[in-house]
């Protein structure tokens, strides 16, 4: 069990890293990330990333507000971008931030 700021932090990665439809009893609940699974990193990716992040964390976390995201590694050729989401805690006015991994190609470790 945990509490406080880190209560926040597992609550923001469940809800980006669910999707939506997933649970049967909110099927809205989560974050529609996958859809950008295979698209190009570009300035249209980043746009629609970080409306997703805003629109998912503003519906399912009220604990938080000034939610931004920015991606701050960009491994394209490991299929990986990591994405730093920021956010302040509304109970005691402080600002947070967690890095999120996001895999924009499959992840199969199959070698031939």
């Amino acid at each position: 069990m945990v509490a406080g700021d880190k209560d926040i932090e597992e609550s923001i990665a469940i809800i980006l890293s669910t999707i939506p439809g997933e649970r049967l009893m909110h099927p809205h609940f989560g974050c529609s990330l996958y859809r950008l699974v295979f698209e190009k990193t570009d300035i249209m990716f980043v746009n629609e990333m970080n409306r997703m992040i805003y629109q998912a964390l503003l519906n399912y976390e009220p604990r938080i507000k000034d939610v931004s995201a920015e991606i701050v590694n960009r491994k394209e050729l490991d299929g990986i971008v990591h994405v730093e989401v920021s956010y302040t805690i509304i109970t005691t006015n402080t600002r947070h931030n967690i890095v999120f991994p996001f895999y924009i190609d499959e992840g199969t470790n199959i070698t031939m």
